[in-house]
């Protein structure tokens, strides 16, 4: 039977040991069309009895499935990389309908998911030891590289499919079992979806796992779960500061991308119609609901007035309204909540002295009272301590901030407490590389923007941004560990 993976399939239930499961609860979580504001469909709220099964799945299905042969598990991921491509169109749809994702936003999610995947099918045959000399003598020195056990996967609701799918696919792929825990905001593309997915493959009950349900209501439970050996988290950094705290607690090993505020420098010699083309990607791409989108975009005194007014021109060119239209660029944002704040952060910049030059209102849908769809927002006369500035606003909005020298633009983008990506446009390459030696953020993108994912190049956040890494043999080594076994070949003398 052909897998169901349209708006109305059935998604009202847990996947527990291979099953699909009610849970422990009648309760339910209803899931939001943030174009129409129409309920389309509802999925479980777990119980902490219901994560524990999950656990209990996970812990039990995890030793068989490390010991097959790194053929069959790579065999595994290909089939799950088979099944997304053979169910793209329903894939994009779903994140358009749970998310607000544009055609570009989910043709972006399949293609890095499709990556993610294509990496993760090369690690089984990448877990490789190593052999080490002795200062004993006759004694032989073996390094082997283990799965750490149980991964648990807790994904946001912004980019749900390829953000869970960096961590599912390699940590399954390396030996380990998952349980995965999406957003409440995005529970089948970020959760429910991997099951049916993975139902296309060849993989063993209990190696995944999925729970849908509220943070305030199983949470806590999921992120200290004892029987979990690595802690994966995607989201805020206040949140994950809490997550690491509970892992902490069991010794689970915490790989936390969190938050950003990502600079976008722009140097008096750089190439314009370059620098906009990527500051128009980097700030509205999926409405900028983006942890590597630009926050802030610092420009050179010279060519400021100039930036701004093409900026404008772009933000105001850009069609936003409903992601059903297949020519939106700028959807809906998640929720009220998120819309709210960020127009809040407008509204307080521009109080404190901050020109708006467009934006700053939502666009009405038709047949949609209260739309979510905020109108690209370009400000200028920015300054870094301004409330659109200084706090990550994961929105359409363009902060435009002038400096005078190459020191003092470095100078704002490190006056943050995040550190997780951003960009430099210089003419001088010496000059831009400077720039990007000096910014201090996990990466750097020069002469383009700073929203950028290769499965084949580790991705990691410093400072209040995060801890651990993500990404090939970084993330393999999160979810792995190595084992020392010695062979004493020969008699060894003891002091007594």
């Amino acid at each position: 039977m052909t897998t169901d993976l349209s708006v109305d399939a059935d998604w009202n239930a847990l996947y527990l040991d291979g099953e699909w499961t009610a849970g422990e609860s009648d309760e339910t979580i209803p899931v939001e069309d943030p174009s129409t504001r129409e309920r389309f469909t509802e999925v479980p709220a777990a119980t902490e009895a219901d994560v524990d099964a999950a656990y209990e799945a996970a812990a039990a299905a995890q030793a068989e499935w490390a010991e097959r042969p790194p053929a069959q598990r790579q065999a595994v991921v290909q089939q799950l990389l088979e099944a997304v491509h053979e169910y793209e169109a329903e894939i994009a749809d779903l994140l358009a309908h749970e998310v607000g994702g544009s055609r570009i936003m989910g043709e972006t999610s399949v293609k890095i998911a499709s990556d993610h995947l294509s990496e993760a099918a090369t690690l089984p045959r990448r877990m490789k030891g190593e052999h080490a000399e002795s200062n004993i003598p006759g004694k032989e020195n073996l390094v082997q590289r283990e799965p750490k056990g149980v991964v648990t996967v807790i994904s946001p609701w912004n980019f749900p499919l390829n953000l869970s799918m960096r961590a599912v696919a390699p940590a399954i792929a390396a030996g380990n079992s998952v349980v995965l825990k999406p957003s409440t905001n995005s529970p089948i593309t970020g959760g429910l979806l991997f099951a049916k997915l993975f139902e296309e493959t060849d993989l063993p009950d209990g190696v995944l796992n999925v729970v849908t349900g509220r943070g305030s209501d199983i949470g806590d439970r999921v992120a200290s779960h004892p029987e979990s050996d690595v802690v994966s988290f995607t989201g805020s950094t206040e949140v994950g500061q809490h997550v690491a705290g509970l892992a902490g607690e069991n010794l689970a090993v915490p790989a936390m991308e969190l938050g950003g505020n990502n600079a976008f420098v722009v140097t008096e010699d750089a190439d314009l119609d370059r620098a906009i083309d990527g500051a128009t990607f980097g700030s509205f791409v999926h409405q900028g609901q983006v942890c590597i989108s630009i926050n802030r975009h610092i420009v050179h005194e010279s060519v400021y007035d100039e930036y701004v007014e093409r900026l404008v021109d772009r933000a105001e060119s850009l069609p936003a309204g409903s992601a059903h239209e297949s020519d939106t660029v700028v959807g809906p944002i998640i929720d009220e909540s998120q819309r709210d704040e960020m127009l809040g952060y407008v509204e307080e910049t521009v109080d404190a002295g901050a020109t708006l030059e467009t934006g700053g209102e939502t666009v009405s849908i038709e047949g949609v009272d209260d739309s979510l769809v905020v109108a690209p927002t370009v400000l200028s006369d920015v300054t870094n301590d301004m409330a659109a500035a200084c706090n990550e606003h994961f929105g359409p909005i363009a902060p435009v901030i002038p400096f005078s020298d190459v020191d003092e633009a470095v100078e704002i983008a490190n006056a943050t407490e995040y550190g997780l990506s951003g960009a430099v446009h210089a003419g001088d390459l010496s000059v831009a590389k400077d720039v990007a030696d000096r910014m201090e953020t996990g990466n750097v993108h020069i002469n383009d923007q700073p929203i950028n994912d290769e499965a084949h190049v580790p991705f990691s956040g410093t400072k209040a941004s995060g801890m651990g890494s993500y990404n090939s043999d970084a993330f393999l080594h999160e979810v792995t560990e190595t084992k020392w076994i010695s062979i004493q070949h020969e008699p060894r003398e003891y002091p007594f």
